[in-house]
C-alpha cells in the first residue's frame, strides 16, 4: 500500500502549492497600509473631484440604507448566492473607514482587500474600480473622509456556503479578475479614451450589461446583455441594435437619455432609471459627451437571443389559441393602455411612450415587459425632467391570461413583430416577487 501512501503525499503537496498560489496571487499586493502620506493636491479640491467620482459612480446608492445616513451603508445588496450587506464608508473610527489610509482605501478599489486584510465580496465593483487611477482613489478617500462620521455596523453577509468564504472568493478572482489601471487605446482619439475609462471603470456598466456565466463571472468588456435574476430585470445588450445599442442614434439623443432619462428612441427606467437619477444625469457635459462618443462606437453584436427566439407574426398565428388571445388582448389594451399610449401605439410626446416600434416592447426577455406591467413605476426624476408620468401597476386588476393576452397583443401589431407571452410567464415573474419579499 506504499503507492497509496505515495497518492495522497503527492496530492497533500499540489494542495499546498495549489494553496500558497493562490494566497501569493491573491493577498500579496505590496500595498503598505500603515504609510500615513496623505494624498497628493489640495485638499478642498481633492473633495470635490471625488464627490463628483462618487455621484456619477453611483456609490451612494449602494452604500446608503433606505432612509439611511448617506454613505453609512448597510443596504442589502441581493444575489443569486445570498444577500451581501454594504459597507460604512463614512470615516466613523469603529464601523467604518475612519482608521483607513489612503492607500488602505487604495487596496480596496484597485485589488479588493478590505481594511482587515479579507478578499471583498464582488458585489463590490473592484473588477471594475481596479481601472481608476491613483489620482481619482484618492479623491474618493478625501471625499468620503470629509463625510460627518456616522456610526453603523452593517449586518454579516448572508451567504449561502462556500461563497461566502475566503477561499472560494480567491478562486472566483483568480478567474476572473486581474488588477491593471486603464490603459488609453492609442488607436482612438481623447473623447473615446475618456469615454472607456468612465464606462469600464467610474460607472462599472458592465456590472449589470455584462453577461454572466454560471459562477457569475464574465468579460468585464463585454455588453451584450444579462438578466439580472436577483433583481429579476433585463439589462440590455448595448451592442445588439435590436436592444440597446446607440450606435445609429444622433449624439444629442444619447446625451439626452443620460442627462434626463428620455429620449425619442428610448426611456431610462427600472434600475437603469436609478441610475440615470442618482448618477449619469451629473455628468459634466464633457464626460457626458464622451460617453457618447464610446457607445457609440460599440461595434454591433448580435446579443446571443438570435432571430429563431423571436418568431415573425406568421409563424404564430398557426398556434393554437393564438387569435383568441390577441382578440383579448386588443379588448384589455382599448380598455386599459390606449387613453395613454394611444389606439395604434404612438404614444404622446415625452410623457407616455410610443410602443410601436419600441425595442423594449420587443426583447425576446420580457422579465422589464411584466415588471412594468405587473408592478407600474415611474422613469428617472432628473433635473430636467423632474415631474415623469408614471406607470400604474395592473397586478391588482388583470389577471395572468389578461397580462400575457394584452403583451402579445402590444408586441404583434403596428409593425411590431416579437413572440407572444404566455400565462405561464406571468405566473413565474408573480410567483417570484411574492418569494423575494417573503420575510
Amino acid at each position: 500500500m506504499k503507492w497509496a501512501g505515495r497518492l495522497l503525499g503527492t496530492l497533500g503537496l499540489l494542495l499546498l502549492l495549489a494553496a500558497g498560489g493562490l494566497w501569493w496571487t491573491q493577498f500579496n499586493d505590496g500595498v503598505d497600509i500603515h504609510d500615513v502620506t496623505p494624498p497628493a493636491g489640495e485638499p478642498e479640491a481633492l473633495v470635490k473631484r471625488g464627490a463628483y467620482l462618487a455621484r456619477v459612480g453611483n456609490c451612494l446608492a449602494c452604500h446608503t440604507e433606505r432612509g439611511g445616513v448617506p454613505a453609512a451603508g448597510g443596504r442589502p445588496v441581493r444575489t443569486e448566492y445570498g444577500t451581501v450587506y454594504a459597507s460604512n464608508l463614512t470615516p466613523d473610527a469603529q464601523t467604518g473607514i475612519g482608521k483607513w489610509t489612503a492607500n488602505t482605501f487604495w487596496r480596496a478599489v484597485h485589488f479588493g482587500r478590505g481594511g482587515d486584510g479579507r478578499l471583498l465580496m464582488p458585489a463590490f465593483p473592484f473588477t471594475h474600480t481596479t481601472l481608476l487611477t491613483r489620482g481619482d482613489a484618492d479623491a474618493l478617500y478625501s471625499y468620503f473622509m470629509s463625510l460627518p462620521p456616522t456610526a453603523g455596523r452593517p449586518p454579516a453577509h448572508e451567504l449561502r456556503w462556500p461563497y461566502g468564504s475566503q477561499w472560494a472568493q480567491a478562486i472566483w478572482r483568480t478567474l476572473y479578475f486581474k488588477p491593471g489601471s486603464y490603459q488609453a487605446d492609442p488607436g482612438q482619439d481623447d473623447a473615446w479614451n475618456r469615454g472607456a475609462y468612465l464606462v469600464r471603470g467610474v460607472a462599472h456598466c458592465s456590472v449589470c450589461h455584462a453577461r454572466r456565466d454560471a459562477l457569475a463571472g464574465a468579460d468585464w468588456r463585454n455588453l451584450q446583455g444579462n438578466l439580472l435574476t436577483a433583481q429579476r430585470w433585463y439589462a440590455p445588450s448595448l451592442v445588439d441594435p435590436r436592444e440597446g445599442s446607440v450606435a445609429d442614434w444622433p449624439v444629442a439623443e444619447i446625451l439626452r437619455l443620460l442627462k434626463s432619462g428620455i429620449a425619442e428612441h428610448g426611456r431610462a427606467s427600472g434600475p437603469m432609471a436609478e441610475t440615470v437619477k442618482r448618477g449619469t444625469q451629473y455628468f459634466s457635459r464633457d464626460d457626458l459627451r464622451a460617453v457618447a462618443t464610446y457607445l457609440k462606437a460599440l461595434p454591433p453584436a448580435a446579443s446571443g437571443k438570435g432571430p429563431e427566439s423571436v418568431p415573425a407574426n406568421a409563424q404564430q398565428e398557426a398556434r393554437p389559441g393564438y387569435s383568441g388571445q390577441r382578440l383579448l388582448g386588443e379588448a384589455v389594451y382599448r380598455d386599459h393602455c390606449a387613453e395613454c399610449h394611444g389606439e395604434n401605439g404612438q404614444g404622446h410626446g415625452d410623457a407616455y411612450p410610443a410602443l410601436a416600434g419600441n425595442r423594449a416592447v420587443t426583447l425576446p426577455v420580457i422579465d422589464n415587459l411584466l415588471q412594468t406591467l405587473l408592478y407600474g413605476g415611474f422613469n428617472a426624476a432628473t433635473r430636467e425632467y423632474p415631474r415623469p408620468f408614471g406607470m400604474p401597476p395592473f397586478a391588482p386588476t388583470l389577471n395572468d391570461g389578461e397580462i400575457a393576452a394584452v403583451l402579445t397583443y402590444i408586441r404583434t401589431s403596428w409593425g411590431n413583430d416579437a413572440r407572444a407571452v404566455r400565462p405561464s410567464s406571468v405566473h413565474a415573474i408573480r410567483g417570484r416577487n411574492k418569494v423575494s419579499e417573503a420575510p
